[in-house]
């Protein structure tokens, strides 16, 4: 595979930020804005907001977890740490 150069222009704080971001998911700057271009154009879009969207199954898992509860179906209560020991022992 070739290596082409792309340069981009920002302030100081943003490069180290991004440097440190990278960093704490084990990449390197260069990798990181690959795997960002890389899914930009594999999706067709980019995506500006930090907010987390459950997935369809995530939905559907929490979805009959709440219905569960209202039912009082697959709940087991305790009232102290020694019942909740006793219980996670048990299963």
């Amino acid at each position: 595979m070739s290596n082409a150069l792309l340069s981009i222009r920002t302030d100081d704080k943003t490069k180290r930020e991004v440097a440190d971001f990278a960093a704490s998911v084990g990449l390197s700057i260069s990798a990181f804005v690959t795997v960002i271009l890389k899914q930009a154009v594999k999706e067709g879009r980019v995506v500006l907001s930090p907010t987390l969207e459950p997935t369809p199954y995530l939905e559907k898992l929490m979805r009959e977890a709440k219905a569960d509860y209202k039912a009082g179906k697959n709940i087991t209560r305790t009232t102290n740490k020694a019942e909740l020991e006793a219980y996670l022992n048990s299963l």
